[in-house]
Formats: C-alpha cells, sequence, structure tokens
C-alpha cells in the first residue's frame, strides 16, 4: 500500500497553520475551468466506472454551488485538509484507502501550494477530483462497495437515497468533515461498536509476539502443566478474557483456575463448547492471525452497510454463522430491547444452505403440515417405500393430491409410490409433536420456500455448530416467538399459544395484522455494548466469496 510520506503531510499542515497563499496570485478556478477538468476526465483522478451517475452528480454538484469547493484563495480549506485525512485514513471506517486517490491528491496540492503560479485549471483538477473522491467515500459508507446479488445475497431493502452532490456541498461547509461522513455511515449501534473494535484488533494485531504460543502436546484440562501458560495467560489478557494478573502473582506453570476461566470466555466468544479444554479448536483460534480478524470485522461491517440505514420498524434478524435470533422489541438496537434465541440453520452442503435475504412474516400456523419438498421425497422417502410402502405411515405422512384440508389423501402402494417419485402425487407429514416442522411455523413468502418453525429435535441445540437443516430456520423458544410475533394481537396470550401448539390434531393459520421484516443475513463478527467481540466459522465460504468480489472490485479501479 502506498503510504504518503511525511513532508508533503508537514506541508499542507504548515499551510494551515500559517494562512499564507501559495507564491503566486493564484486565480480562483470558475465554472468553466472546473467543466473542463471534468471533461478532461483525468483518469488518475476521475474513474467514471467507480461510481455510477458520478460524472453527472459531479457537474450538479459545482452548477448548484458555482464555485470551487475546497480552495480560496490559493489554498486549501479546513474541509479540504479533514476530507483528505478521511481518504487516507478510509481503513478507519472499514474501507480501503488504495480505492480512492487520497494520496496523489495530497501530492497534487503540496504541488500547488509550492508552485510560483499555480494555474486556474490546476487549483479546478484539484477541486473537482477531491470533490469526486469524495462522492465515492460517501457512497462507500452508505450503500456498501459491493452489490449484495453480486455474492449471492437478496437483500433488496429499502435503502434510504442519499443526493450525493447535496451531501459533498453540506460536507465542504460542515464544521467537522469527520461527522458528516458518520452520518453516512448505518446508524445501528452495534455497526458503531464494530467499527471500535475494529480499530483496537488492528492494534493487537501490530503488537509482535502476542499469538506466540507453543502447542500444546495434547489436549490439556484443567490444572495440567503447559510449558506456554505465562505466553497464553498474556494473550487472554489481551483479549479481554482474563483480567490482569496481581503485580506480586507468580507467573503460570499450568492451566490454573483463572487461565481455565479465560479460556472458556473465549470459547465462547469464538462458537466454540466452553470447557475450558486447551485441545487442537481453542489452539487454532488462539493461533489464527489477527489480521484475519480484522478482515472478518472489515467484512461483516460491509454487510451491515446493505442494510437500511436505520430501523423503521421492528425487525427479526437471524444471524446464519452466530446460529441465533434476534427479535426486536422496537426501532432501536439496544440489547435489553431484543428477545433473543438460538437457531439451527442449514447444512453446509451448497444445496442446504440457508439463503441470505430479506422477506416480510405474514402468517403463523400451528401444527402445520410438512409438505415434504419432492427432492427430499425422491432422496430420502421413496426408496425405503418402494422396499415397504406401508413405511410411509410409520412417518406419520401420507400421499395426497391438493393441499389442506381438501387435499385427497392416497392410500400407501406401490402405484402411488411410483406416481409420487414422478411429481404426479405429493408427499405430506401430518400435524403432531413428530413431526419435522414441530407444533408452529412462522411464515415469510419467498422464492426460497425457507421460513422459521419449531423442532422436534431439541437435542440439536445442545451442540455450539448448528448448522442440521434442509435450509429452513429451525427456532429454539418457537412459543417465546410466537408470542412476540403475535404481541399484537392480545386475544393471543401465551396459554392459548401453548394450547395452539400441543392440543387438537387440525393445523390453525393466524394471519399477522401487519407483516413483520424478517433479514437473514451473514455476519461473522458481532460486537455487543459490554465490550465484547464474537467471531464465527465461515461455514459457507460467503467471507471468502466477498473478500474475492471486493479484490476483483479493487482491479477493476486500478486498471
Amino acid at each position: 500500500m502506498l503510504r504518503l510520506s511525511a513532508a508533503p503531510l508537514a506541508a499542507i499542515a504548515l499551510v494551515m497553520a500559517l494562512g499564507f497563499a501559495s507564491a503566486g496570485a493564484a486565480q480562483t478556478p470558475g465554472e468553466s475551468a472546473i467543466q473542463r477538468v471534468i471533461d478532461a476526465g483525468n483518469p488518475a483522478y476521475f474513474n467514471w466506472s467507480a461510481l455510477e451517475g458520478g460524472r453527472d452528480s459531479l457537474l450538479r454538484l459545482y452548477q448548484g454551488a458555482g464555485r470551487p469547493l475546497w480552495s480560496a484563495a490559493g489554498r486549501p480549506t479546513t474541509a479540504a485538509v479533514e476530507l483528505l485525512q478521511e481518504l487516507r485514513n478510509a481503513s478507519d471506517r472499514g474501507l480501503d484507502p488504495e480505492d480512492y486517490p487520497g494520496n496523489r491528491l495530497d501530492y497534487l496540492l503540496v504541488d500547488l501550494i509550492g508552485a510560483p503560479h499555480p494555474d486556474e485549471d490546476s487549483w479546478a483538477l484539484f477541486d473537482a477530483a477531491l470533490s469526486y473522491a469524495g462522492m465515492r467515500l460517501l457512497s462507500d459508507l452508505h450503500f456498501g462497495r459491493i452489490d449484495p446479488a453480486t455474492v449471492g445475497n437478496n437483500l433488496s431493502v429499502e435503502h434510504s437515497q442519499m443526493d450525493l452532490a447535496a451531501g459533498l456541498a453540506q460536507m465542504a461547509g460542515a464544521a467537522q468533515v469527520a461527522t458528516a461522513l458518520d452520518a453516512a455511515e448505518p446508524q445501528f449501534k452495534h455497526f458503531g461498536l464494530l467499527k471500535s473494535q475494529l480499530e483496537r484488533y488492528r492494534q493487537l494485531a501490530a503488537q509482535p509476539g502476542l499469538q506466540e504460543l507453543p502447542p500444546p502436546p495434547k489436549s490439556l484440562k484443567p490444572g495440567d502443566a503447559y510449558a506456554g501458560a505465562a505466553p497464553l495467560e498474556r494473550l487472554l489478557v489481551a483479549f479481554g478474557d482474563a483480567p490482569p494478573p496481581a503485580p506480586d502473582a507468580a507467573v503460570p506453570a499450568a492451566l490454573t483456575p483463572s487461565l481455565v476461566e479465560g479460556l472458556k470466555s473465549f470459547q465462547r466468544r469464538h462458537g466454540q463448547t466452553p470447557d475450558g479444554i486447551l485441545g487442537h479448536a481453542a489452539y487454532v483460534a488462539l493461533t489464527l492471525p489477527l489480521a484475519q480478524r480484522v478482515r472478518q470485522i472489515v467484512l461483516t461491517m460491509e454487510r451491515w452497510r446493505w442494510m437500511p440505514p436505520k430501523l423503521e420498524n421492528e425487525p427479526i434478524i437471524v444471524n446464519i454463522p452466530q446460529f441465533r435470533l434476534f427479535a426486536f422489541e422496537s426501532n432501536a438496537d439496544s440489547e435489553a430491547q431484543i428477545r433473543q434465541m438460538d437457531v439451527i440453520v442449514g447444512k453446509s452442503y451448497h444445496s442446504t444452505q440457508t439463503p441470505v435475504f430479506a422477506g416480510d412474516m405474514t402468517y403463523v400456523v400451528f401444527r402445520p403440515y410438512w409438505e415434504v419438498p419432492h427432492d427430499i421425497a425422491v432422496r430420502e422417502i421413496v426408496p425405503k417405500a418402494r422396499l415397504d410402502p406401508q413405511s410411509i405411515a410409520a412417518r406419520q405422512m401420507e400421499i395426497v393430491d391438493g393441499y389442506g384440508a381438501t387435499a385427497t389423501v392416497y392410500p400407501n402402494t406401490a402405484v402411488n409410490v411410483e406416481l409420487l417419485a414422478k411429481g404426479s402425487l405429493r408427499l405430506r407429514q401430518k400435524p403432531g409433536p413428530d413431526n419435522s416442522l414441530g407444533l408452529i411455523k412462522f411464515m415469510l413468502p419467498n422464492p426460497y420456500n425457507v421460513y422459521l418453525h419449531s423442532t422436534p429435535a431439541q437435542s440439536l441445540f445442545a451442540q455450539s455448530r448448528r448448522d442440521f437443516s434442509h435450509g429452513c430456520v429451525r427456532v429454539g423458544d418457537p412459543a417465546g416467538l410466537a408470542e412476540y410475533v403475535l404481541r399484537n394481537k392480545p386475544e393471543w396470550s401465551r396459554a392459548k399459544i401453548d394450547a395452539a401448539m400441543n392440543s387438537g390434531a387440525d393445523s390453525v393459520t393466524v394471519t399477522l395484522g401487519a407483516p413483520i421484516r424478517v433479514f437473514i443475513v451473514y455476519g461473522t463478527a458481532v460486537a455487543t455494548e459490554h465490550g465484547h467481540i464474537f467471531f464465527f466459522d465461515d461455514i459457507y465460504g460467503h467471507d471468502a466469496r466477498l473478500e474475492q468480489a471486493l479484490a476483483a472490485r479493487r482491479a477493476r479501479l486500478q486498471s
């Protein structure tokens, strides 16, 4: 990465501190000069492919302003210097400084300051190029660098429109450019928390030798001797999982109770079973290069930008690699106002992964039928049914034609099994405690036929990694989620919900008073209000895919 030397920075700072203009009587560039440099489109400063509609926005900006925005009387404005600094430090906001011509603009400005007779077009180039770089920065902060569809995510959300020309004009006159840029970022509290952790983990990554731990000869249990106990303690303290030792404390030579508790905290934050044992998985997570943790934070921040910049209504968010559901009690993302529960998501095979998308939950079904997808029926049910057609009844299933109460039920015969295999007939599982959907399903119509539901396989929630489904999301507290979803229907008390789930043979459908927006998202780093950060495995390879898309974008910008 190109780093600006101290000399240009010092020269710019000196100009601002002493307030002198360049040696010659520089002309203030007029609208015609700015028009000329925009028409010329110097590729070092104006990569029009980097921002759709960017050239038109830039022209509209100066047609409205009728004057330069970032310079006056041969010197840059304070806002110009602040914006240049923000471009250089774009990594602090989870972006890549090399995507913007900040360094080139710095050197151009230094040349202008030192020139005896800087011409009008040179100042016009500086002004227009800085505006275009600022527009690109604003757009990347607000909308993200990548269209989610590029990486297979269907997050066509209502994103507030941003007038980039108006945003730049406002920024040029702002008391602090950083504050104006902050307003363009997602206004979620947890986005800001993640951004704070980004700086912290960059500092940790810069500490030499922090993660130098000797590999344990075996899985070490509490009390076992370990030659790396002292560096392990130092690492856990740096991560915030263990308190600093007392000044007179002895150097540990084994897994002491304090180290065990620190290991448990670390394991919880990394999606592992918190058993306090230093085994292979814990060791790998402890020694994973912190630059990779930084990338997890950066990639998750990018995904936050694909969301609406603020919540208008109370949504439900499912974070796939966290195996966790968050039901918002208000449109503020305070942890105290979020109902949380564990979930099970789709297996990591490509055909069974839970998709990333946004949809509207519109109704719930108590004691649902499971309408078995044809591919599952052919793959998992038909082979055994060909040997014994009555095995269908043993699974509490039935061959049908049609849906709901009016569906025609056919006998379990070899002929009908073949019609089932051809798709002429369908298979469904009867309502009840053994139904694969459990006792309730939460419907959000979508092209993937994915929804939320309960499950009879409650033992799977004891696992730390929970990708076991065919793609739908199984919820750990279905009655609690039903209580949340139906909270605006007072007739649906918890007692009535429990009764609807556990008694009667028929399905009951309840339409919600208003749709609830559901976001199925994918973030491998989550920061909390308590100062912790949690990291999760990239179970579907989505981080790697996003990394590739960003690298391809960077190559296009630099070509």
